[in-house]
């Protein structure tokens, strides 16, 4: 189903702002009043145009962010946790792990092994494939992934 260019207008405005201040809380109700739209419109409509609700999308941009922080900065783990949105290093860990399979320290640890031995590649291609593919919740995800350790046994049928 196609949306209207209008509301898809007031849709990429939110998601703009969005991108440019992911570190920031942007509950459902904030969304709608940057796009003028109310709460139920806009989180539907953001979902059908985007293919992902908004939190999700939020929780896309802060890993992207944060892996760009480890990756290219010395800074802490906790100074990148605060500085992607996170207001608890436990919460940040937890969802890092969740989203990327590895914790910010093991991600760190790895990308920093040596060079690359690629060529010079374009950063909006490099963003792309490091892009979180969040096609579920995270809270989902760690259901299916706990529910996964379960099948580990072999079951006998009688």
């Amino acid at each position: 189903m196609s949306q209207d260019p209008e509301l898809l207008r007031r849709l990429l405005r939110a998601k703009d702002r969005m991108d440019a201040a992911s570190h920031e809380e942007w509950p459902v109700r904030r969304l709608g009043r940057v796009s003028g739209v109310s709460e139920a419109h806009f989180a539907r409509s953001f979902k059908e145009a985007f293919g992902i609700p908004p939190h999700r999308y939020l929780l896309t941009r802060r890993i992207e962010r944060a892996t760009a922080l480890l990756r290219d900065t010395d800074l802490p783990i906790t100074d990148v946790a605060f500085q992607t949105g996170w207001s608890s290093l436990g919460t940040f860990g937890r969802t890092f792990r969740d989203v990327t399979g590895e914790s910010p320290g093991e991600f760190r640890a790895r990308v920093r092994v040596g060079p690359s031995p690629l060529p010079h590649v374009p950063l909006c291609f490099v963003a792309a494939a490091h892009r979180p593919d969040l096609t579920i919740a995270v809270s989902e995800k760690r259901r299916q992934d706990e529910g996964d350790t379960d099948r580990t046994q072999p079951t006998e049928v009688p």
